[in-house]
């Protein structure tokens, strides 16, 4: 009786929009909250961004430093590196978090994908991100938020991340998150021109409306059955460093609740550099 009475307690502390439907909360939901002692508020955007202005109470994350010096571009550091990391900024596995980029819903869908790697199990974006909480009048600031470091136990799901071996593999469906003149070899670039052989082109942007907003599940539902991906598929994402991937990640599970979803870590940079590995164009 006395665990039940703890967990009791523990639920109430936590709002019910942060543990129903989908990991998407409204500027007006999260003025509510902000306040909550379990809930810590993320700024995603980069560093000169935060400095000028962020939504008050925020802390800042810089993807950038989640990554290991290496060959291949932004790779994940360790899982106790990252914890430690996000530790010092104050968040833990086990708070309600909540994201926000510039809107374009990259940073953010970054961040969510590495913390629900990591085990955190209450991560939220905030819906149209810092246009749509200042459009709603919230108050800003330019101040350095207070932060009280803390522990971040990581339980990495290796369920959620894709190896070079296991997308050479076969048996998923592989979805390019770049742009089409990426996915096609017309963009200008260094690396070799084209795509992951198999790979289908499903642009990141594709997922946010004008606003910055998700769009609605019935809206992803089409693009993704339009392009054959079903729930039934397995499915890795990659883009060309893994930070595009993770809003598509995120309107898969979230969203559509997709079960069997990862992204694949080393993403593009990591697959053309390889020398025996083909690419399509």
């Amino acid at each position: 009786m006395k665990y039940l009475n703890i967990l009791i307690a523990i639920r109430l502390l936590i709002p019910a929009n942060f543990t129903n439907g989908q990991d998407l909360i409204t500027a007006q939901e999260l003025s509510k909250t902000l306040k909550n002692g379990n809930m810590v508020l993320v700024s995603t955007r980069p560093a000169s961004d935060y400095k000028k202005v962020h939504i008050t109470g925020a802390v800042h994350v810089d993807h950038t430093e989640l990554y290991r010096d290496g060959p291949v571009k932004n790779m994940l550091k360790s899982a106790d590196e990252i914890a430690a990391i996000l530790g010092s900024k104050g968040i833990t596995e086990s708070k309600a978090i909540v994201l926000y980029d510039d809107g374009s819903g990259k940073y953010a869908g970054r961040l969510y994908w590495i913390l629900s790697y990591l085990g955190a199990g209450n991560v939220k974006i905030l819906d149209g991100h810092m246009d749509a909480w200042k459009a709603a009048r919230k108050p800003v600031t330019k101040n350095p938020s207070k932060i009280v470091p803390a522990t971040f136990t990581a339980r990495t799901d290796r369920s959620k991340i894709a190896t070079m071996d296991e997308v050479k593999a076969g048996g998923a469906t592989i979805i390019d998150a770049r742009s089409p003149q990426e996915f096609n070899g017309a963009a200008a670039t260094e690396l070799r021109k084209g795509h992951i052989p198999g790979a289908i082109n499903i642009e990141f942007k594709n997922m946010m409306d004008a606003k910055g907003k998700m769009k609605s599940a019935e809206a992803l539902k089409k693009i993704f059955a339009a392009a054959g991906v079903t729930k039934d598929n397995k499915v890795i994402i990659y883009c060309e460093s893994g930070v595009r991937a993770g809003i598509v990640y995120f309107a898969l599970t979230s969203v559509l609740n997709y079960s069997n979803v990862k992204i694949y870590d080393g993403a593009y940079l990591e697959w053309q550099a390889n020398a025996g590995n083909k690419v399509e164009a």
